[in-house]
C-alpha cells in the first residue's frame, strides 16, 4: 500500500466551494467541511433503505445492524488508508441463509455471519499475498453471474409471503417505487426504494397496520441490543457460499471507483476484502448483519463528482450516532410486512437480474455448452430451493446452487481441455466488471438492488 502521512489530512480542493466542469474531488481531497458534511449526510440517506431492509426482513435489530455498519465503514476506511471511498451496509446475500438458520435462533444465524466474515478476511489476506488474478480463474463471469442470480430468485417465496400479509399496502408500495424510478431523475430516482417504502408506510398507518407501542416505550439514547453467537457448524454450508458474492461485490466496487477517479486501485482489492471480512466478523460477534460495499453510494459519488473519503467518515459517524437512539431503531422496526412485500418483489428480482447483467456486460456466450450448463442446473436448484440433509447439516438451494455452478464449470472446463476442445467460455472481458454510465458497480448484488 502507498505510504501516506497524515491519514486524516485531506487537501482542500480548489476554493472548497465549487467544482469546475470536468473536475472531481479525489479520495484524498475534500470540499469545505459544511459541504463535506452535507455530502456525508447524502451517503447516509443513500444507504439507509437497503441497510435497514435486511434486518427488517430477517428479524435482526435495525439499531444493531446500523451500529456495525458504521463501525465496518470506518474500519474499511482505516485499513484502506482512505484510498477507497466506500460505505459498508447490509448485504442482501445474507438474507436467505439467515432466514434458514433462524430456526435455531438468532445466535446461530450470527455465528454463520461471523464465520463468513472470517473466511472473507482470510481470502483478503491471501490476495494481498499473491494478487487478485486467480479469482478470475476460479470465479469467471459465467459462475459469478449464476450465483448472484440464484441468490435473488431463491428469495421469491419470501417476497410473496410478505406480500400476502397486506396485498393493498404491498401494491401501493411497489407501484410507488416503480413510478419514482420511471419518472424521477437524479437523487430522487436513486432513493426510489426508500421513498416508496415511506409512502407504503403512510398507507399502512392509515390502514391501522402499524403498532407504535415499541416506539413509545423505547428510550432516546442507549446501546443497541447485542446478540451472542451460538456455535452450530451445521449452518456453515448455507452461509459460506455468500463469500463468493461478497468477493464479486468488493472487486466490482474497487474497479468502479478506480474508473471514476482515474486511479489504479488493484493493490487495494485484497485490503478491501480483508476490511469487509473484518467488519462482517465483528457484526457476527454482536448481532449485526453481514456487510458489503454499496452501489447506492457509488451513485452519490457519480452524481456529485465528490469521491472524498472525508464524506464517508461523516457518514460513518452519523450512522453510529443514529444507532445509539433506540427510539429511532424501534420506529424502523415498525415497518409492516405488506410494505416489505411490495419492496422485496422488486429488490429480490433486481438481485437476480444483476446476475444476468454480469453475463451481459462480460459477453458470456450461452451458445457454448460450458456456459449454458453452468447457469441452467444451478438456477433450477436455487429457484426450487433444493435441500440436501447430511447428518445435522443442511444444504439449501443457494449453497447447492453455488457449489453446482463451481463444480459444473470447472468439470466441463478441464474435461474439454483434456479432450483438446476449445472451451469458448465467452468471457471476452476478463477484468472485473466496470461501472455503467451512471457509475454504479456492475457486480453489486443488493441495495438498489
Amino acid at each position: 500500500m502507498d505510504k501516506k502521512t497524515g491519514l486524516f489530512s485531506w487537501k482542500l480542493h480548489g476554493d472548497g466551494k465549487t467544482l469546475k466542469a470536468g473536475e472531481v474531488v479525489a479520495p484524498d481531497e475534500r470540499l469545505s467541511w459544511p459541504r463535506t458534511t452535507g455530502i456525508g449526510l447524502q451517503h447516509i440517506v443513500a444507504m439507509f433503505g437497503a441497510t435497514f431492509l435486511v434486518p427488517l426482513l430477517t428479524g435482526f435489530s435495525p439499531a444493531t445492524t446500523l451500529f456495525f455498519s458504521a463501525i465496518s465503514t470506518m474500519l474499511f476506511l482505516l485499513i484502506t488508508r482512505n484510498k477507497v471511498p466506500s460505505y459498508l451496509g447490509s448485504s442482501f446475500a445474507f438474507i436467505a441463509p439467515i432466514l434458514a438458520a433462524k430456526a435455531g435462533g438468532l445466535g446461530v444465524a450470527v455465528f454463520g455471519i461471523l464465520c463468513t466474515g472470517v473466511l472473507l478476511a482470510l481470502i483478503g489476506l491471501l490476495i494481498i499475498k499473491v494478487g487478485p488474478s486467480w479469482i478470475d480463474k476460479v470465479m469467471p463471469p459465467a459462475v459469478t453471474g449464476t450465483i448472484v442470480a440464484l441468490i435473488g430468485f431463491n428469495l421469491a417465496p419470501a417476497a410473496y409471503n410478505n406480500f400476502i400479509v397486506s396485498p393493498v399496502t404491498a401494491l401501493v408500495t411497489l407501484i410507488s417505487i416503480l413510478l419514482l424510478s420511471a419518472l424521477s431523475k437524479g437523487m430522487l430516482g436513486r432513493l426510489n426504494i426508500l421513498i416508496g417504502v415511506i409512502i407504503g408506510y403512510i398507507v399502512a398507518v392509515f390502514r391501522n397496520e402499524v403498532d407504535f407501542t415499541a416506539v413509545n416505550n423505547a428510550a432516546w439514547f442507549g446501546l443497541p441490543d447485542f446478540v451472542t453467537p451460538v456455535v452450530d457448524f451445521s449452518v456453515l454450508l448455507m452461509f459460506l457460499p455468500v463469500v463468493l458474492v461478497l468477493i464479486a461485490e468488493n472487486i466490482g466496487h474497487v474497479k468502479s471507483v478506480a474508473t471514476m477517479t482515474g486511479k489504479n486501485l488493484d493493490n487495494y482489492i485484497g485490503w478491501a476484502l480483508f476490511s469487509d471480512g473484518l467488519g462482517t466478523t465483528l457484526a457476527g460477534m454482536g448481532g449485526g448483519s453481514g456487510t458489503t460495499t454499496y452501489a447506492e453510494n457509488i451513485g452519490v459519488m457519480a452524481a456529485t463528482k465528490v469521491y472524498s473519503t472525508a464524506a464517508y467518515w461523516v457518514a460513518g459517524c452519523g450512522a453510529l450516532l443514529l444507532s445509539l437512539c433506540p427510539k429511532f431503531g424501534a420506529a424502523v422496526a415498525t415497518v409492516p410486512g405488506g410494505v416489505l412485500g411490495g419492496a422485496t418483489i422488486l429488490l429480490y428480482g433486481m438481485i437476480g437480474m444483476l446476475g444476468v447483467r454480469i453475463w451481459v456486460e462480460n459477453r458470456v456466450d450461452f451458445s457454448q455448452p460450458i456456459n449454458i450448463t453452468t447457469a441452467a442446473v444451478p438456477l433450477v436448484i436455487g429457484i426450487a430451493n433444493f435441500t440436501w440433509i447430511i447428518g445435522d447439516s443442511q444444504l439449501n438451494g443457494i449453497a447447492l446452487g453455488s457449489l453446482a455452478a463451481l463444480a459444473i464449470y470447472h468439470l466441463v472446463y478441464y474435461l474439454n481441455k483434456w479432450r483438446g476442445i476449445e472451451n469458448g467460455t465467452g468471457a471476452l472481458d476478463k477484468a472485473p466488471l466496470q461501472p455503467n454510465a451512471e457509475g454504479e458497480g456492475a457486480t453489486q448484488s443488493h441495495d438498489s438492488q
